[in-house]
């Protein structure tokens, strides 16, 4: 009798490591689930890095599914480089305009003159509308450390919990990151699902964003308030608001240089309504001015004519020399690094879903669904929040895995279904969440008031929103 040969390497693998296809749609699903579970404990539990957490988690789902291992590495390395190709320019030159924002006192102004519009009694209301405006072109936490500071000092003055005026705060600048490009989150589920940014602004600066922000910020203030007392302290009692610039810019040139942004990247979606493509084609006159709209509302060319623009707006007109505007620029890159590194992980991390099948499993489930693809979307990111922290990662992800079902169904409003994502990336922050940490120490509460307070306004402004998308998607 011939002795029993051994098993191959290969044969050993082809036993234990499951294939695409031997995995079903829910076993794919169960996987990915697993694989959220994992991020929460990495991050939460055993406090390591998000960075680290995420990129580790992509590669052990991959290897999981079966994937060819150096499929593995290039799909996460397909997915880093896709998403951060669309944002680190945008990304890196807006936090250079939220920079010398502050450094002009524009930030203060802002505030300033919307208060005197609203009077002291209405103040909640003035901060909400400042915070909502400026968050428009700066990141949330840039538009916290930049504001903050007025909302204490407006505090200290009227005597005025700080919490009256900290969340509508923290709800304007909230609702405007996540729903509003170009911030990161929504910029990329447009790029990856072929949206038209131009309408995607239209619908949530001027339909979806204000009455959210009103909502979950004066009003729903207004009865969190009595039941988190809360005395001035943490690291914005200690702030300082004084501007670098000898003089600060007047209003409106402050309100048109924070929207200028948003203003470009709308010539794109007036030019294509004004001279559509199919009657006016290439070489026509109108053809032409079509396509310098479309390169005019680039995202990257508006970022970086507003803040060629703000080195005059916010630099030498306020008496700033170029050698401290540069000194600003540069100073203001340091901080993107870290977002820069989360966001192309989640790209990666979305890259790998995909390629491992849960993109296409989750299409096969939510088909089967009587669910609005809308609320999908929103529960989609609502998952990925809770598992990892980070909105922008929630709606990357959530935008990679609805990519199948929006190409089997063009029928699909993908404007709204890119707020939808961006509305359920803000519920339930937490302890895996950065933002959670920075309001925590910024107004020095603990954690259960933070619960009670931010992560009820971040819940409120996702459940408010979705409530709001679903409507506005019963009239388009």
């Amino acid at each position: 009798m011939l002795p029993r040969r051994a098993p191959s390497r290969y044969a050993v693998r082809a036993m234990f490591a499951p294939t695409l296809a031997a995995l079903s749609p829910n076993g794919l699903l169960l996987l990915a689930l697993v694989s959220i579970i994992a991020l929460v404990v990495l991050i939460a539990k055993f406090r390591l890095n998000a960075i680290i957490s995420i990129t580790l988690v992509s590669l052990l789902l991959g290897l999981a599914a079966g994937m060819d291992p150096m499929k593995v590495a290039e799909a996460f390395k397909d997915g880093t480089a896709a998403t951060l190709g669309g944002l680190a320019m945008i990304i890196g030159l807006g936090t250079m305009l939220g920079k010398l924002l502050a450094e002009s006192g524009g930030a203060m102004v802002l505030a300033g003159g919307i208060t005197r519009l609203f009077g002291v009694k209405r103040l909640d209301y003035a901060v909400m509308i400042a915070a909502f405006v400026v968050g428009v072109s700066v990141f949330f936490q840039v538009g916290l450390i930049l504001l903050g500071p007025i909302v204490f000092a407006l505090a200290r003055e009227t005597k005025t919990p700080i919490l009256k005026l900290g969340l509508p705060l923290a709800a304007g600048l909230s609702t405007a990151h996540g729903l509003i490009p170009p911030h990161p989150g929504p910029l990329a589920a447009i790029n990856l699902l072929g949206a038209d940014i131009g309408k995607t602004i239209a619908w949530s600066l001027l339909v979806v964003g204000p009455p959210v922000a009103l909502i979950t910020g004066p009003l729903l203030a207004r009865w969190v308030v009595p039941r988190v007392p809360l005395e001035l302290g943490g690291l914005g009692a200690s702030a300082s608001a004084d501007p670098s610039a000898p003089k600060a810019p007047g209003f409106g040139l402050s309100l048109f240089t924070v929207l200028l942004p948003v203003l470009l990247m709308l010539v794109s979606t007036a030019a294509s309504i004004i001279w559509p493509e199919k009657v006016f084609p290439a070489g026509t006159w109108q053809g032409d001015c079509r396509k310098w709209g479309d390169f005019i509302g680039n995202p990257t060319v508006a970022m970086l004519i507003a803040v060629l623009f703000a080195f005059w707006a916010f630099g030498t007109r306020c008496g700033l020399r170029m050698g401290n505007i540069s000194k600003f620029a540069e100073e203001s890159l340091a901080p993107a690094a870290g977002v820069l590194l989360v966001i192309a992980a989640g790209g990666g991390f979305s890259k790998v879903l995909n390629a491992s099948g849960v993109g296409n499993a989750l299409a096969t489930v939510g088909s089967g669904l009587q669910m609005s693809p809308l609320l999908l979307g929103w529960l989609v990111a609502g998952m990925m929040r809770i598992a990892v922290g980070s909105a922008t990662v929630a709606v990357t992800t959530a935008a990679g895995i609805m990519l199948p079902l929006v190409v089997a169904d063009p029928t699909i409003n993908k404007e709204l279904l890119v707020l939808a994502m961006g509305a359920g990336s803000l519920i339930l922050s937490h302890v895996n969440d950065g933002g959670f940490w920075l309001v925590k120490e910024y107004f020095g509460m603990d954690i259960p008031q933070t619960l009670k307070t931010w992560t009820v306004v971040e819940t409120g402004i996702a459940c408010v929103s979705i409530v709001l998308i679903l409507l506005v998607s019963n009239f388009v």
